[in-house]
């Protein structure tokens, strides 16, 4: 422990001389550990406090007055679900969970807050073709379970279609319609089919759509929203001048 030395003048004993007297340096590393620090000492020591009252009703009414508290100093916690819960939850954790009041929430223990969550497992599914991604498979896989039909048709047309746009996210260069057949016809085990005068989207268009579609409707809601603030801005100018010309 540091050691302060300081002269304290004993002005009242004439011809004394100064005496030594040591006082302690009082450091945060030499007191009791903080449980939370983002609270504070000063909390930490209400809490003490709390747990030393006798009176059950005195000792809940304090705690629900450091619940008070420590809600002013985590604002940004109100805009979660679970606000109050937590707070108290950080009060138990505080006085290691040996306060025993009555409060709205059942008292939590060591091993329920400090449990680690289970392992998300990963999918170990084989996916064919990466750049179509599973959903493509299991779409193919519906589609194929369908009666043959109409719907099953467009259905088969709409996953073609979109298999090609996925495949120019992989491939910007191109892509051959008989390639998305192929992959189509291996995907689907030979079930599904296009039909013959069945054409797919040019691949100029996709391209094209994919850079320029949702800057376009960007802009083209822009645009509605920018003429319709200056018609409203109009209609409302020649309004006033219509009152004033009645006025006059």
């Amino acid at each position: 422990m540091h050691i302060q030395q300081r002269h304290v003048p004993l002005s009242t004993i004439q011809g004394a001389q100064p005496i030594m007297i040591s006082t302690p340096f009082d450091y945060n590393t030499q007191r009791a550990r903080l449980i939370i620090p983002e609270y504070g000492r000063h909390v930490q020591r209400m809490v003490e406090h709390c747990m030393e009252i006798d009176e059950r009703d005195k000792r809940t009414y304090c705690a629900k007055s450091i619940i008070q508290v420590i809600a002013r100093l985590n604002p940004q916690l109100r805009n979660s679900d679970n606000f109050e819960r937590t707070l108290w939850d950080h009060l138990y954790v505080m006085s290691e969970f040996k306060l025993d009041v009555d409060g709205p929430f059942p008292k939590p223990t060591a091993e329920e807050l400090e449990s680690k969550p289970k392992r998300v497992e990963y999918p170990q599914t084989k996916i064919q073709f990466g750049h179509y991604g599973k959903m493509v498979e299991r779409m193919v896989e519906q589609c194929a379970a369908m009666e043959e039909g109409e719907t099953r048709a467009a259905y088969t047309e709409l996953i073609a279609n979109h298999m090609k746009k996925q495949f120019l996210t992989y491939n910007r260069d191109t892509v051959p319609d008989l390639v998305i057949l192929k992959d189509l016809n291996e995907l689907s085990k030979g079930k599904l089919k296009l039909k013959k005068d069945v054409q797919l989207t040019a691949t100029a268009d996709i391209i094209r759509g994919q850079q320029n579609g949702p800057k376009n409707e960007v802009e083209t809601t822009r645009k509605r929203q920018f003429n319709r603030n200056k018609g409203n801005s109009s209609g409302a100018g020649k309004k006033r001048n219509r009152n004033r010309k009645k006025r006059y």
